[in-house]
């Protein structure tokens, strides 16, 4: 009875034993699954649908007719789509650029030892990425507007003329480009402010002792040691850049879907939206959002590409 009676306690501690350990391994799959079943509910299955309404004629309130590739045969033969392609490179290639590196300057002078007032000069750059920017297509809007707008009132003080900058298509573009610099300049010059504050003192003591000043200290020891997080920066910004939406939509104001009258600053997700939401072709505009995608796939692995073999050089 004895013997039994241990035999019967063995193998319940023992079941016991693999039940808490069942639940041990079970647990920590627990804690993140919120997290992907909201992704699959709301992220990966929007997008994947999106293939599916990409080979119909798909009218939300009318009739879903398949079609098979027509859409993605129709968008590589649209000027429209070809247009919106070059306005959006050509936007994100002069906001990102002068944005990166205006970023990187400004987080130098925030971290110098010498700044007062620093923590209130950190939060002042992130305003503007808090804004509204329905506010702030709004106000620049007004700064680039044709009879009083003040970037005008400026150039006419130093002897220039009044430029209309939403009817050109260089001019519109920059004012565009203007707005996503503002914004985001802040945001990136706070993520290298955090990656210099990791650099250790003494590179800069070693420097100073070969006899370097601050610019040459800047350039030999602050950009190598962050790489890394300019090569994050960059691939971020490629992403976001290629999606500029509100930015323009605003700066358009009644024209803004379209761009322009010529369609002059159309970018991409406009177009996107102007085929999806304003004709209700939900097919086209899945389409357009799959050549987006692409497109930004394509670039980001071609930023990092380059941006590690230099990193690397």
């Amino acid at each position: 009875m004895v013997a039994t009676s241990s035999r019967t306690r063995g193998r319940s501690g023992s079941a016991g034993t693999k039940r808490s350990h069942d639940r041990s391994a079970i647990t920590p799959y627990l804690y993140i699954a919120p997290f992907f079943i909201v992704f699959g509910v709301f992220g990966a299955f929007p997008l994947l649908y999106t293939i599916v309404i990409s080979l119909f004629d798909w009218n939300p309130i009318g009739d879903k007719t398949f079609i098979g590739l027509d859409n993605y045969r129709t968008l590589l033969a649209d000027p429209r789509f070809w247009n919106a392609a070059r306005n959006t490179l050509f936007i994100w290639i002069i906001s990102t650029v002068p944005q990166l590196v205006i970023a990187l300057v400004l987080a130098a002078v925030l971290n110098n030892a010498l700044l007062k007032f620093k923590t209130g000069f950190r939060m002042a750059v992130l305003v503007p990425n808090i804004t509204s920017v329905i506010a702030v297509g709004v106000i620049f809007t007004q700064l680039f507007g044709r009879d009083y707008g003040m970037v005008n009132s400026l150039i006419q003080a130093f002897g220039g003329e009044r430029i209309d900058w939403q009817a050109g298509t260089l001019s519109s573009q920059l004012a565009v480009s203007s707005m996503v610099m503002w914004r985001w300049t802040g945001y990136n010059a706070l993520i290298y402010l955090a990656a210099m504050q990791t650099i250790p003192s003494s590179l800069y003591e070693a420097a100073a002792i070969d006899g370097a000043n601050k610019v040459r200290q800047f350039i030999s020891v602050t950009i190598p040691q962050l790489r890394p997080t300019i090569i994050f920066t960059v691939v971020i910004s490629t992403i976001g850049g290629l999606q500029v939406f509100a930015e323009p939509l605003v700066f358009g104001g009644a024209g803004g879907v379209t761009g322009g009258a010529s369609r002059q600053f159309q970018t991409l997700a406009l177009f996107l939206y102007e085929q999806g939401f304003r004709n209700f072709d939900f097919g086209y505009g899945s389409a357009i959002a799959w050549a987006l995608f692409l497109i930004i796939t394509v670039l980001t692995v071609v930023n990092l590409k380059l941006s590690s073999r230099i990193a690397s050089d």
